[in-house]
């Protein structure tokens, strides 16, 4: 059990650093659509998720492929393999 300890702590430094979002509005929409014609690939939560990182924020991602071809086209958005 102590180990999860460990892990759960972690997540939680994560989490409190990450901004959570509930709704997504029409612009965000729109530019995640922008984002996933241009780069012809990912899903539409993956074309979000880029979106909500721009500019200058960062994606953790254990499955890059899609995330990084939608960040080609995005404002200062750094795709991190984990």
């Amino acid at each position: 059990m102590q180990g999860d300890a460990g892990k759960d702590a972690r997540v939680n430094l994560l989490l409190k650093s990450c901004e959570v979002v509930e709704l997504i509005d029409i612009g965000l929409a729109r530019r995640a659509g922008w984002l996933r014609t241009r780069a012809q690939r990912g899903s539409a939560i993956d074309a979000l998720v880029v979106a909500l990182a721009e500019p200058g924020g960062s994606v953790l991602t254990s499955d890059s492929g899609d995330l990084r071809a939608l960040s080609a086209y995005a404002q200062d958005v750094r795709i991190v393999s984990i």
